[in-house]
């Protein structure tokens, strides 16, 4: 079974070859599991206002839904929106069916829609926030509709490097390790492909949460800073590297620390809050380094379609 434009699911693959070394992973012993979710409704915030950082409330479209002109790959700032996800939201109100959606699903995972006018659609697993964030092709959303029923396939969880246990996967599945271009350096370090480096100072709301549910916000409220460095660049799907993140159990400084995260979200006015990142890998030590490649990111590894605005 493939997704829409992004080839077959290495479902049983072991080993992915980078650079001169074979980085071996326990994929085969993953359980794929299916687990379901709806379309949800946009939420707001009661009474509406949010606070920006010079204290003007303002109203702004909110998370969940569905969105029809962002997708992954476009940009992560200047929306008139707040926390705004790209493509669809999906979630359970049954607690433990939540907990399941959001534990077991991951990145690139594949999702179907099982009722509805779009029926059969196929699609692929972007993000999580308060919701998992699913996106389809561009056709697939005018046939959605809240409430519709839809299928992830979710394969990942326990997904780990066989030789380099010190270096911990998260929300990862095995077709995004496989996209990532991940190469090995010798026994104990990889190099992974990132868009940029995000200054660990930045990183927000989100750190009082474990790193295997949903994201972190880095802080955007300082706008020279966002420009100086580049971060107001941003897109919704990049991969990004933080130095001194510590991502093992939650989120945290250690000196030496690497994390690999997703963005996910896009940028909030709430002081403390900006666009939002996924942890993907994370080791205490300085095992994982990274080179710059504006082309690490998930809309171009899986065929989704970004890039409008």
């Amino acid at each position: 079974m493939e997704l829409a434009g992004t080839g077959p699911r290495p479902v049983n693959a072991l080993t992915f070859l980078r650079g001169s070394k074979v980085l071996r992973t326990n994929a085969a012993s993953l359980v794929e599991m299916a687990v379901s979710g709806v379309v949800t409704q946009p939420t707001l915030r009661a009474p509406g206002y949010i606070p920006d950082n010079d204290g003007l409330s303002v109203i702004r479209a909110g998370m969940s839904g569905i969105v029809y002109n962002v997708r992954t790959g476009d940009a992560a700032f200047g929306w008139a929106a707040d926390h705004v996800e790209p493509g669809v939201s999906v979630d359970s109100e049954n607690d433990g069916q939540h907990h399941a959606i959001h534990y077991l699903a991951c990145i690139g995972n594949e999702a179907v829609v099982t009722s509805g006018l779009a029926l059969g659609a196929r699609g692929v697993v972007s993000g999580e926030h308060a919701r998992l964030l699913v996106d389809f092709p561009d056709h697939v959303y005018e046939a959605m509709n809240v409430g519709d029923s839809v299928l992830i396939r979710t394969l990942g969880r326990g997904l780990a490097l066989s030789d380099y246990p010190h270096i911990e996967l998260k929300k990862m599945s095995p077709r995004l390790f496989e996209a990532m271009g991940i190469t090995a350096l010798d026994a104990r370090r990889i190099t992974v492909p990132v868009v940029m480096e995000l200054p660990i100072r930045i990183m927000g709301s989100g750190a009082e949460l474990n790193s295997e549910y949903v994201d972190q916000d880095l802080m955007s409220g300082d706008r020279p800073l966002m420009q100086e460095t580049g971060i107001d660049q941003m897109k919704l799907g990049d991969l990004i590297a933080i130095r001194h993140a510590d991502h093992r159990y939650g989120r945290s400084f250690r000196e030496g620390a690497v994390s690999i995260a997703l963005c996910i979200h896009g940028d909030s006015v709430m002081t403390g809050h900006g666009p939002g990142i996924l942890t993907l890998m994370t080791c205490h030590e300085p095992c994982i380094e990274w080179t710059i490649d504006p082309n690490a990111n998930i809309g171009r590894y899986f065929g989704l379609s970004g890039d409008r605005t």
